[in-house]
Formats: structure tokens, sequence, C-alpha cells
């Protein structure tokens, strides 16, 4: 890619880029939030057009326009929420849109004959014939990997594609990518991880404010240099925090049952204490029970059966709005479906959840006065990148929407945080941001319940770590004993004694 360059209104996303990816390495893209990282990888795989700039693939000038005429370059993308069917099966999944037929019919014999034999040629076990439902996320990555590979793929564009994978999962994701360049292929990998960087990579390319920084081989560098290169100053990666000084349980669920949207209980009978001055992580992979339990205690799901206390006071099953009202923050782990209205502007974004408070309000309408000052102070204190507050929120990147969430609910000054997925998308100078906001929370006497698909987030912030698996909590440890083995075990559904 030589030249790229592409703006959208008010803004300048990709200015000049130039990236060499070379056949047989695993190439990082390494951004901030808003960094254009995303932007350019969208003009590879053809979903956007430059507005300037050339695409050479094996030397030749080429137009992409579309995905089809990416594939057809030998380009594939796993994105980041997988694009599978969940009622067929990992054959189905694979051959969809390019499935093989024996006169009208479609050949599944073969479908399944070819898809075994590509899953051997590359060491990408997988079952052709469970359902995409059935498996675990891992395997659905695989499914997908697989899917690009069946298209013939030589360069493959994964993006943040440990997300939600377990330590283990990780570990083999690793093993696989390895092996994949081993046989010829090209890896470009979008991640805001720097011990993935360090462990997966060849070569790392850094983008900051829509520019390359630098190309860096992977083994001349450290992640104190690629994150001091990401954002421009020097990161902290470390959490600085005092042993934790608890006192009374400000949140106490009992025996909470939670049933999801198919009427299956997704919450079995969870019993948990958060005290005031600790922060709770939650761990677990996706999919266990914490999204039910977090929607249960912000009243945003129905529980069936148990208590939910805060400060002594029941809240079970009471209004969204009463929950905020009764000292409840809550940073959501969709920030487009539970955090934001995205075709509203970031002053109105705001105030949500305290658009009813008099410090808002005058006489029988709102003061857009007072909300666009409170909007811009947020926007200063929390580093929000934007042109001013009057910007819709779908304008942002996604770190930028999720920094205007996690100042409005920090503002608030909650006696309990609920901070699920808190650092999603961002990258590592926000991610400091965060943290060192969400301990300064918990040093004021107030009680946090983090829940995180980030291992090492858990670890790193976390006084105590409970682990979800099933719908149930199968252990709480203390974090100094809590090592990635041993959580990587209980959330594959072992014990705390299998951890041992």
């Amino acid at each position: 890619m030589k030249g790229i360059g592409k703006s959208f209104p008010g803004i300048r996303a990709n200015d000049d880029i130039s990236l060499t990816v070379e056949q047989g390495e695993i190439h990082v893209l390494l951004g901030e939030n808003g960094a254009g990282k995303s932007t350019l990888m969208n003009i590879l795989y053809g979903l956007y057009q430059p507005d300037e700039g050339q695409i050479f693939v094996k030397g030749e000038p080429v137009k992409i326009t579309n995905p089809n005429i990416a594939i057809s370059h030998g380009i594939g993308m796993v994105h980041q929420h997988f694009m599978l069917v969940p009622p067929f099966t990992v054959a189905e999944n694979i051959i969809l849109g390019k499935e093989p037929s024996k006169g009208i019919t479609l050949d599944l014999d073969k479908a399944i004959k070819d898809v075994e034999e590509l899953s051997k040629k590359y060491e990408l076990k997988v079952d052709s014939q469970a359902l995409i439902q059935d498996i675990s996320v891992g395997m659905q990555q695989r499914v997908e990997i697989l899917k690009t590979l069946y298209r013939g793929a030589e360069i493959l564009i994964l993006d943040e594609p440990t997300a939600v994978l377990t330590p283990q999962e990780i570990e083999e994701l690793g093993v696989i990518l390895k092996s994949l360049v081993n046989q010829g292929k090209s890896i470009i990998l979008i991640t805001h991880k720097l011990k993935e960087v360090m462990s997966m990579s060849d070569r790392v390319t850094i983008v900051r404010r829509g520019k390359v920084v630098d190309t860096l081989n992977t083994k001349d560098t450290n992640i104190d240099e690629l994150a001091e290169k990401m954002v421009g100053r020097k990161v902290n990666l470390t959490v600085d925090k005092q042993e934790a000084k608890t006192a009374a349980p400000i949140l106490e669920i009992k025996d909470l049952k939670v049933l999801d949207s198919r009427k299956l209980e997704a919450v079995k009978g969870v019993s948990l204490q958060v005290h005031s001055g600790e922060i709770l992580g939650i761990a677990g992979v996706d999919g266990n029970g914490q999204s039910d339990l977090v929607q249960a205690i912000t009243g945003l799901a129905k529980a069936e059966s148990g208590e939910i206390l805060l400060n002594g006071k029941e809240i079970t099953n009471l209004p969204p709005k009463d929950v905020i009202a009764s000292g409840v923050g809550h940073i959501p782990e969709d920030r487009h479906k539970r955090g934001l209205v995205l075709n509203y502007s970031l002053a109105e974004n705001s105030i949500l959840g305290s658009h009813y408070s008099k410090r808002f309000r005058q006489g029988l309408g709102l003061s857009y006065q007072r909300i666009r000052e409170y909007s811009r102070k947020l926007i200063e204190e929390y580093d929000v990148r934007t042109p001013n507050e009057k910007v819709l929120a779908k304008s942002l990147s996604g770190g930028n929407q999720q920094k205007l969430i996690v100042a409005r609910e920090i503002d608030r000054d909650p006696s309990l945080c609920i901070a699920a997925q808190p650092t999603r998308g961002l990258d590592v100078g926000a991610i400091e941001f965060v943290h060192k906001k969400l301990v300064e929370l918990r040093d004021e006497g107030k009680a946090v319940l983090l829940v995180s698909l980030e291992l090492d987030e858990v670890m790193t912030l976390s006084d105590r770590i409970a682990v979800m698996y099933d719908g149930k909590i199968v252990g709480i440890l203390d974090a100094n004993d809590a090592t990635e083995k041993k959580l990587g075990i209980m959330m594959a559904g072992g014990s705390a004694q299998d951890a041992e």
C-alpha cells in the first residue's frame, strides 16, 4: 500500500500511509483509537475506497472496489465479530457462498471432504459436522480462518482476534498463525494488546493520528517503546494501587437466578459481595452468564429469584432509572446498544441517565448551554478526540465513544460502579487513564464490579477475582493468589482445587 489517503467529514483518517507486508510474515498494525488502522484495512479489503494512493499485490497495481475483488486477489479478513450462522454446521458455514454442487443440488459430501482436507492441510482441527452454536469461541475463530483459506486467501487480516479467547486459546491461536506463515501465508494483525504483539509478530507498524510513525522488527523493540510510539508519550503499563482498605459490603447478591432471552437459566444461583474500597473482578469466557448478571443488577433484565441489595436496600427488579438514582454507575459492554444513542450529539449523550436532573433543566425543558458546558468538561478531562461536542456519537471511533461513556458514568460519583468491558477497543494510553479512574473510585471507598474478557485487566485491577462458568461462580480467588493458568482452568469449568 503506497501513499494511501482517506478523509471523512472533519477528519483525516489516513494521511499518506505506506505499508509493506512480506510473504510469510505476521505483521501487526498498532495504533491508538481513531489512528486509522481499521480504515486502512477496510480499504485493503474493499469496504472503503481510498482518496489517494495505490495498492500493489505481488508487485502488480490493483483496484479493490469490493470484498469479492479482494478475495479474488487472495486477501481474506476475519472480523472481530464473527460472521457465522449458528444453526449451520462448520462445513456449511465454510462453503457458504461458494458451495460445491452436483447438478443443481448441493454436494454436501464434497463440502465435508474439502473442509476436512483443508483442516488437515493447515493443522486447524475442527469437527466439520458440528453445529456452530455447539462449539467454543476458539473453535468458531478457526472456522472463520478456514473460511478465508477455502476462498484461497494468501493474505489474512485478523481484527482484534484474541478479544473473546481464553489464555489457552490465545496460545493455540499463536501456534496456528505461526503454522500458516510457515506455509507461505502472510498475516496482518490488528491488536491493542502489546504482549501479543511481542509474542506473535515478526514486524510491527505503528500508526498515530492517521500517519505511520515507524515500522520495527519485533525482536528489536519492547513493550515500553511500542506504547510510547503508539501514544506519543511514556505510558505506565502497571497499575499503581495501595493495599485495599475494604469495609462493609456495598453490593450483596443472594442466590440470584436470571433467565436469558430464550427463557433458559443464564445465571444459576449466584451469591456475591462487593465491599466498599475493593475491585471485584469477574473473569470468564464470553457467554457464561456475566452479561445476564450485570443486566439483572442494573435493572435491564428481570431476576427470576434471589435478592440484590445496594447499601443494605433491595434494588431487585427496580427500573434502570431508579437503579441509577440509588447510586449505580454502569459502563455497558455494548456501547452501541446500551451506552449511546448514535444519532444524538456528544453533548446529549453525556447526560443520558441524568437528563432528568435539575442541573440540566430549564423550566420544563433542558438547558442546552449547561449541557454543552458539562460535555466540554468531560471531553477535555477524558481526552475524547472530537472536533466539538456537537458532533454525532456515531462519527467517533469506537475507542472515543467508549471514553465518553466512561467519563459520564464515573463523573456521576456512584457508590457502585459496574464496569463491563471498560477498556474494550481502547489504546494503551486510554486504558491507563480508565484504570487509574477505577482505582481512584476504589480508594474513595466506592465498590467496583469489573467484568472483563481481558484476563490481564482482571488480574491487574482486581483485589478479588470471581470466575463464572455456565452461569455459576466456580470460585473466588484473592488476586495475589491468581495466576493465568489457575484462572484459565476455572474459566474452562475446572474448580479452584483442579487449578492448584
